[in-house]
């Protein structure tokens, strides 16, 4: 019986050490691997979540890796197809240590992990990357499609699809966005399967990305609508640390982003590096690379403090952070488009999910090593100057659309601002913000009742009211500016079921039309 036992205890204690050696001997091989090679320098490996969009590049390249690696990191990067949910659901589980995003999909996608990333800079903004074109003969600009029933073709939770959400609050067009599970709705797998179906005409607009912007204009009859190169603050990319990473890490986050500010000096003083190494990734021909690289506007160090996150340098002047008119405008698109019912940030305050102290470190302290203040100067987007036209010139400007405004008020039979017409203006000068490019139209519009010409006297002076007050408040050139005014030239249709008191109610008002050269 006791030779039993002990024959029974050998069996274990063997089977035991050939599991131990079965686990242990990769380990030790792993090991062994790591002290006989180069690799026993290394510190650590660093996690970042990205995907394929041109902007993120840099972070990509095998410059970045390799001076991230001479500094004893490894940079293990993750391509997750654009999949911001499953990323923003890792970097809750700690599974990355750096991640993108667009300002929206964060947002859209942290709120409900109680944003486990925080923004620690700008990557880049989409200047032309993505665009609604469509069909000349649906319609050649943002008003023709009011009241339609256009087919759309977009990505659903893409950059494209928050372009769309934008488009649609800022001109109330709710057209271009139809409701999930109608025909005019047309959701695809990317930019090509939507270029795909403008072409075979399947749907009147598509929302797309380079290089499909390009190739779409290419077809005859295509136009665009809007683009991003027309915009401000639309589709901005961040990077977001994990807050975690970042308590215990400050060190290595200070050295990654000094790394990257590094790596985009570089191809910015070697753009034809840039072009060649983007054509090896993408295998797309030099061409198609040049717009690309057009679509994409990247933000360096000082443009990153100055404008986008208001840090200053020692006796340089303090601006209003970007980054907090980019997140706030993004939760009121996303809140009218129904995403939220209320504002989803921590204690509603977007100084939450940001953070600066990495970026002032870097660039008050000179720690990066290039020029600050000789960068590109900031400019407030509203104070964009523009040349002055003729009114012929005028009358050539292509329509982009109707500004949403809500009604301005006015007191009783005068051009005078009321309070609240005020306040109204002052909200729709944040929008506008978006717009930097773009001149506007003021008219002004009365009643079909009264004197013919006093009305056009009086609807003048009230577009002229809102002109000077812009002008005055938020220092817009003036030769961005014509006013005119129609009195009741132009009335608003009549609903088929409003009562003749309620159309009248709505004939006098003030409308702001967007307006664009044609190049």
């Amino acid at each position: 019986m006791r030779k039993l036992i002990g024959v029974g205890i050998l069996i274990v204690v063997g089977a035991v050490a050939m599991l131990a050696y079965y686990f242990w001997k990769p380990k030790a091989e792993e090991q062994m691997m790591e002290d006989t090679s180069a690799a026993s320098d290394m510190k650590g490996e660093i996690r970042v979540a990205l995907d394929n969009w041109v902007g993120y590049f840099p972070i990509r390249s095998t410059q970045f890796k390799t001076k991230m690696r001479q500094s004893g990191w490894n940079v293990k990067v993750t391509d997750d197809g654009a999949d911001y949910h499953a990323r923003m659901a890792a970097m809750d589980k700690d599974e990355y240590d750096f991640a993108v995003a667009t300002v929206d999909s964060d947002i859209l996608n942290s709120a409900k992990y109680k944003f486990p990333g925080v923004i620690v800079m700008v990557i880049d903004e989409s200047k032309g990357g993505d665009a609604i074109v469509a069909r000349k003969s649906a319609g050649e600009s943002l008003n023709a499609f009011r009241g339609q029933h256009p087919r759309v073709a977009f990505t659903p939770d893409s950059p494209s699809h928050h372009l769309l959400k934008a488009a649609k609050s800022h001109f109330s067009l709710p057209e271009l966005l139809p409701i999930k599970g109608s025909k005019e709705r047309v959701e695809t797998k990317g930019s090509s399967e939507a270029l795909d179906k403008l072409k075979a005409g399947a749907v009147d607009v598509a929302v797309l990305w380079e290089p499909d912007v390009s190739r779409a204009l290419a077809i005859p009859g295509v136009i665009k609508l809007l683009g991003t190169e027309q915009t401000e603050g639309y589709i901005v990319d961040v990077l977001l640390v994990n807050r975690n990473f970042l308590k215990e890490h400050k060190a290595e986050v200070k050295l990654f982003l000094s790394t990257y500010f590094r790596t985009l000096k570089w191809y910015s003083d070697n753009p034809e590096e840039l072009k060649k190494d983007l054509a090896a990734e993408t295998k797309l021909s030099v061409q198609e690379v040049e717009q690309m690289i057009k679509g994409v506007s990247w933000v360096n160090l000082t443009q990153n403090c100055k404008k986008w996150f208001g840090i200053s340098a020692p006796n340089e002047e303090r601006s209003e952070p970007m980054i907090v008119e980019a997140i706030e405008s993004t939760v009121a698109i996303l809140i009218d488009n129904g995403d939220f019912d209320k504002n989803p940030l921590p204690d509603s305050d977007p100084y939450k999910i940001f953070y600066t102290e990495t970026l002032e470190e870097l660039y008050v302290r000179g720690e990066v090593g290039f020029a600050k203040a000789q960068d590109s100067p900031v400019m407030n987007s509203l104070e964009t100057k523009f040349e002055q036209l003729k009114p012929e010139q005028w009358d050539r400007l292509a329509e982009v659309g109707t500004f949403k405004v809500e009604p301005i008020v006015f007191q009783s039979g005068t051009s005078r601002l009321t309070y609240e017409g005020k306040e109204t203006l002052d909200s729709m000068a944040g929008s506008l913000k978006h717009f930097p490019n773009f001149r506007v139209r003021v008219s002004g519009h009365t009643s079909v009742d009264g004197d013919s010409e006093a009305n056009k006297q009086l609807s003048f002076a009230r577009a002229e009211s809102v002109v000077q007050y812009l002008i005055v408040t938020y220092a817009i050139d003036a030769n961005r500016f014509q006013a005119l005014g129609f009195g009741g030239e132009k009335p608003l249709p009549q609903f088929p079921d409003e009562t003749e008191r309620g159309w009248s109610y709505r004939l006098p008002r003030v409308e702001l039309l967007l307006l664009k050269e044609e190049l």
